[in-house]
């Protein structure tokens, strides 16, 4: 197993809080890890100084220093001159490496050491298994699970699985939806074979719900998804302690008109009227709360309509492979 390459990509924004913690994680590792790729958007802060210094070795690690600092880990650091978002960062970082394992990790997320070999492991052990993660923990309270993976409902609605419940209710390893792009394991050949004109992650999602995009998609040409229960990691999360209110208007655009945009490109059309009547209850209840509480975010149906032609062309290209997929199980 250990002959096989892995690669950690971190997009950063303003994420000085947290990097040097998560670096660290990443550095200690029981698995090797080949390279650890940062992309930075545009912070303001003294994030980017703290990932050179990192980098550097310097900081008192003798243990970075000892293991050679940047030639043993390859480690470039990617800069954007503006914030690109969380997909075409992660695209960018992707197209950097050609590691047989990628790990995508949140800048306030830090790992137990065997993190990465568990799931790697598990991986090995059946190819058909495409994404993995571990039991991602509230940093502020390890007791309780941030996500075990992604779970949908019949409304085409994605949450974290197990989110605000004990962390000993969730002890089973097993196969998921997808997993959370808070600290998900990607096999590369998976990566290839789902990648859209190059893109891994959708670039027109900017952020929030392209893991969910991905995992659909995943899932319609024949890939596992799978939770892996002993592979332990934490999570900052700080917006969830504010709630919705707390999150920007361009967040909750965004967050809000990406849900249309996976459904557009995934949903088979053999199940498109089931799924309408299974959301027009959510559908009613939710955008009559937009009109009158926040009717601004319904601004963001500008962008879907604008992006419709490419919608269009990425559904063609998601529904007919996976027509041709399922053909060739048959």
């Amino acid at each position: 197993m250990a002959n096989k390459t892995i690669s950690v990509h971190i997009v950063t924004y303003n994420s000085e809080a947290d990097i040097m913690d998560c670096l660290k994680a990443v550095q200690y590792q029981d698995y090797p890890v080949d390279r650890i790729i940062v992309v930075d958007n545009a912070s303001s802060d003294g994030t980017v100084r703290n990932v050179e210094k990192w980098y550097e070795g310097a900081g008192g690690d003798d243990k970075l220093g000892a293991k050679g600092e940047e030639s043993e880990y390859g480690c470039p650091l990617l800069l954007n001159s503006s914030n690109t978002g969380f997909a075409p960062a992660h695209n960018q970082a992707i197209a950097a490496s050609d590691a047989d394992y990628v790990l995508v990790l949140n800048p306030d997320v830090t790992l137990a050491p065997d993190y990465v070999s568990r799931l790697v492991a598990r991986m090995e052990a059946e190819p058909g298994i495409g994404s993995a993660t571990g039991k991602l923990l509230f940093k502020a309270d390890p007791g309780t699970v941030d996500s075990t993976g992604l779970r949908m409902n019949k409304a085409r609605r994605a949450f974290d699985r197990g989110a605000g419940e004990p962390a000993e209710n969730w002890m089973e390893s097993g196969e998921v939806f997808g997993v959370s792009g808070a600290a998900a394991m990607y096999s590369r050949r998976m990566i290839e074979e789902i990648s859209v004109d190059g893109e891994f992650f959708d670039a027109d999602f900017f952020a929030y719900k392209e893991d969910v995009d991905v995992a659909w998609r995943a899932r319609l040409l024949g890939w596992k998804a799978y939770y892996v229960a002993d592979a332990i990691g934490y999570h900052e999360r700080g917006w969830k302690a504010s709630g919705r209110s707390g999150k920007p208007l361009f967040i909750r655009r965004i967050s809000y008109i990406n849900r249309y945009k996976m459904i557009v490109k995934n949903e088979p059309l053999r199940t498109v009227l089931r799924t309408i009547l299974w959301s027009l209850p959510y559908e009613i209840a939710a955008h009559g709360y937009m009109l009158l509480k926040e009717p601004k975010v319904l601004k963001a149906w500008r962008s879907f309509f604008a992006q419709w032609g490419s919608l269009r062309k990425k559904r063609k290209w998601v529904q007919d492979r996976a027509k041709r997929k399922k053909g060739r199980v048959r």
